[in-house]
């Protein structure tokens, strides 16, 4: 079982530039955490985008879309920034495809070490090769169903809708 996972940008990719002090995209680090994290998968990685998903457009989720229906594999991972995780999540599910895919991401940046990015994608790893076709969303150790999950900007959670 191969599984695909596509890459978006978002918090979990974010670098610190030391110059301005603000956040900024390099290249992804999927490929140095799977190694971290000693994964035996047999994992393919793309990167579609790097961008903030604050910052992400009907083309650009209409590019994940695609790639999750051109993909030859039915266990599909994305990484994607939180605030409109749900968002992209809501796209993927009408299109009704016969695959498990999880939307994981992070809230805090990989490169700052305090980061649940590590544990959401082993999380992610996880679930989307137990869990049966449909769309999810996998934090904070969870998954969600795609249409019952929202991220509370209070406490910085992901919860269930009911």
């Amino acid at each position: 079982m191969s599984i695909r996972i596509f890459v978006t940008g978002g918090t979990f990719d974010k670098e610190y530039n030391e110059l301005n002090g603000k956040l900024h995209f390099q290249n992804t680090l999927i490929p140095e955490l799977l190694k971290m994290g000693r994964s035996r998968l047999d994992i393919q990685v793309r990167t579609l985008m790097m961008i903030d998903s604050l910052e992400m457009t009907d083309v650009d989720r209409n590019i994940i879309v695609e790639s999750c229906t051109r993909s030859e594999e039915n266990k599909i991972i994305i990484t994607h920034g939180t605030d409109t995780m749900c968002e992209t999540a809501h796209e993927l599910a009408k299109e009704n495809l016969d695959k498990t895919i999880v939307l994981t991401g992070a809230m805090i940046p990989i490169r700052f070490g305090s980061s649940d990015g590590l544990f959401n994608l082993g999380s992610a790893l996880a679930y989307v090769q137990t869990l049966p076709s449909g769309v999810y969303i996998a934090m904070n150790g969870r998954f969600f169903n795609w249409d019952n999950v929202r991220k509370n900007r209070q406490t910085g959670y992901f919860e269930e809708l009911a």
